[in-house]
């Protein structure tokens, strides 16, 4: 089943702050928007899929039920500067795992809730089936949150036409490419998906950044 949950930018975004110049307020309204859906569901085991300096992680503690985080990048040296950092928190346990997320071999252990925050764009089109099996078939977990760019606000924040936001973007979906997505691989693994916006939200080209939530 597919629903939309229309998002709430926070009292300080406009459209004058969501511009390529101030990416900060679009960073923080989207961790806002997972940690909030990660407290709803009341998850204590999480994994942070393609985590990069663990931005996400530094919020968990004490604004959410979460007590484990298993952190999954390619990158050794972001993830030794993780361990570094939460070796003496006790409040939370991080585990790292250098690997590619579409490897279902990663033993990731019991899941409540997966988070891949502005990473699937960083994959190509034609290996997002790899990362549907790992994530949605091998590991499982209760709920996966994943964040992307809306392409329809591209032009209206200014960026040129032909460009992406990041030079390692490998594609952009408009909105209803990526719910036909989302909700292809709700129907294929057995899940429920809703779509909320995050950012300031245009009333014709959307929020700058769209979310899915899948529920196992």
């Amino acid at each position: 089943m597919t629903t939309n949950r229309p998002g709430s930018p926070p009292a300080t975004m406009t459209h004058e702050t969501m511009t390529p110049a101030a990416p900060s307020a679009l960073h923080e309204a989207r961790l806002e928007a997972v940690l909030d859906r990660l407290a709803e569901c009341g998850a204590q085991r999480i994994a942070d899929l393609g985590c990069g300096r663990g931005a996400l992680l530094d919020q968990l503690a004490g604004r959410t039920a979460v007590t484990e985080a298993v952190a999954v990048d390619l990158d050794p040296s972001t993830l030794a500067a993780i361990r570094a950092r939460f070796a003496a928190d006790d409040r939370i346990r991080v585990e790292t795992i250098e690997g590619s997320l579409m490897d279902g071999r990663l033993k990731l252990g019991a899941l409540d809730s997966a988070v891949l925050l502005e990473v699937i764009e960083h994959i190509q089109p034609d290996e997002l089936s790899k990362l549907e099996i790992a994530v949605f078939r091998a590991w499982r977990p209760r709920q996966v949150i994943i964040t992307t760019p809306n392409a329809e606000a591209n032009d209206y924040l200014g960026v040129p036409p032909g460009r992406l936001r990041h030079w390692d973007h490998r594609f952009e979906w408009g909105r209803e490419r990526f719910q036909r997505w989302a909700a292809g691989v709700a129907v294929r693994s057995g899940y429920r998906v809703e779509f909320e916006e995050v950012g300031w939200e245009h009333p014709t080209f959307g929020a700058p950044t769209q979310m899915a939530v899948f529920t196992a």
